[in-house]
């Protein structure tokens, strides 16, 4: 090898896993991209929206959601406050602990977020019709990457 050479074990880019899964995140985000904005939603604030909703009647903090979106903390809380100006969600006392806030879709959230969804439902359906009968197949891989012990028990944070 040269020392001019890039020194990888791979022959080329589409021979690593980690650069075409790169490849396909960002062009499948640009797809979400797409389908949100005429909802008036960033991908995350999609996420965050419905991860709430998901959630619901229990109350949730802004950790628990972080959390369960698999999101940093930081740029959650900055999520929520954006979600809030827009009363998408009302923030609350916390039925059981008074240090924190309760989380909770309005009824403009909640129309927001249905609305959405059945497009990015629609997006990934067409994106991810090129998998034809390995759909569930590549859906239990992706599962099987995203599972937290993969992290030594760690949520995986973007």
């Amino acid at each position: 090898m040269t020392d001019d050479a890039l020194h990888s074990r791979f022959a080329g880019p589409d021979q690593s896993p980690g650069f075409l899964l790169w490849r396909v995140t960002n062009a499948w985000q640009r797809a979400i991209r797409a389908a949100l904005a005429p909802h008036g939603l960033t991908h995350v604030q999609f996420v965050l929206l419905a991860t709430i909703v998901s959630l619901h009647p229990a109350p949730v903090t802004q950790r628990e959601l972080a959390d369960a979106a698999a999101t940093d903390p930081m740029m959650t809380s900055q999520v929520v406050r954006a979600l809030a100006a827009r009363g998408l969600i009302d923030r609350h006392s916390h039925p059981t602990d008074r240090r924190a806030v309760s989380l909770r879709a309005t009824t403009e959230g909640l129309r927001a977020v249905n609305s959405a969804i059945q497009t990015v439902e629609d997006a990934d359906a067409q994106y991810f019709s090129a998998l034809g009968a390995q759909h569930e197949g590549f859906r239990d891989l992706l599962l099987t990457l995203d599972t937290p012990s993969r992290n030594n028990g760690a949520s995986h944070r973007e």
